[in-house]
């Protein structure tokens, strides 16, 4: 039976073509994380900039102030620079000391050892875990009097407590904070590196066992280069999230009113402190666009220096 050919639509217009469609298709899958980007991120990051020019408590008018807010940053009753000091302090601790201990973990794991998947899953466990439980734990860990770091180092050297560190207090809050932040996040960066280190190629290992080299002229020559793309991602997510750090502090330092004070006050929390506390959204906002322009700026420097590496 001869089938009826069904003429084309009027005036020339035919049905989307299969580029249009894909399109579309593609458009789709893609249209909610977009919308969830310019909702939850792109128009606040906009009101921020609009907020950081004015002052306003959320209830009175909005009084322009132009870059008072800015200027007013570093005055004398200004909490924020012991916060912009007390996070880069942070990142230069938690950074460099993250990413050795998770990639030292990685080349262990990653060799054939008994039990290899079970220590790779205790590696990965801290990471999963409980932010708030495992904060209490350290809590009590750091305790100067009767935590049992400090006791246990006590018993050994034959010392005083008092001649001990006092985690957690003073000077002793960010490396007790550091401590605890590379116990937590390095088994994620471990699957990260332990990733790249089993995509290397082993011929180039076995090449240079047949011209003598060593273990260190390996990884400087062999493995190092052949990571270099998971060691820029890691060190950017680690730049990132370290200056974002505010639920570990809180956690482990925050006393029973969510304060803490200028030897563990970070940059967000000085941001809250401000906007929900003082009721001055735009010092928040201000301090901010700070916040954002040294991130901004440092991705920026890290995107450049690996473009130039890999070129």
């Amino acid at each position: 039976m001869r089938q009826t050919a069904w003429p084309h639509p009027p005036d020339g217009r035919r049905g989307m073509s299969k580029r249009t469609r894909d399109n579309l298709v593609a458009y789709s899958f893609i249209a909610p994380n977009f919308l969830g980007f310019f909702i939850i991120t792109l128009i606040p990051m906009v009101v921020s900039f609009v907020l950081s020019l004015f002052e306003w408590n959320g209830a009175t008018d909005m009084k322009w102030v132009g870059l008072d807010n800015f200027s007013s940053l570093f005055a004398k009753h200004s909490k924020f620079p012991i916060a912009l000091g007390n996070t880069l302090l942070y990142v230069l601790g938690t950074v460099p000391l993250t990413m050795i201990c998770a990639l030292a973990l990685a080349m262990l794991l990653n060799k054939k050892l008994r039990g290899r998947n079970f220590f790779r899953t205790v590696a990965f466990f801290p990471y999963v875990a409980s932010l708030v439980a495992v904060s209490v734990v350290w809590r009590n860990i750091f305790n100067p009097n009767y935590g049992p770091l400090n006791n246990t180092i006590a018993s050994l050297l034959g010392v005083e407590l008092s001649a001990l560190p006092q985690w957690g207090l003073g000077a002793w809050a960010l490396p007790s904070v550091i401590l605890f932040t590379v116990w937590k996040n390095m088994g994620y960066y471990m699957v990260i590196f332990l990733a790249a280190l089993q995509g290397t190629n082993p011929e180039l290992y076995e090449a240079a066992d047949i011209d003598g080299a060593g273990a260190w002229r390996k990884f400087r020559s062999i493995t190092l280069p052949q990571i270099a793309p998971a060691t820029f991602f890691v060190t950017m997510m680690l730049i990132i999230n370290s200056f974002k750090v505010y639920d570990i502090f809180i956690n482990i330092f925050a006393g029973p009113d969510n304060t803490l004070t200028d030897a563990s006050r970070v940059l967000v929390y000085e941001i809250y402190n401000s906007a929900f506390k003082s009721l001055n959204y735009g010092f928040a906002s201000a301090q901010a666009i700070i916040l954002f322009v040294l991130v901004l700026g440092i991705t920026l420097v890290q995107f450049s220096v690996e473009k130039r590496v890999t070129e």
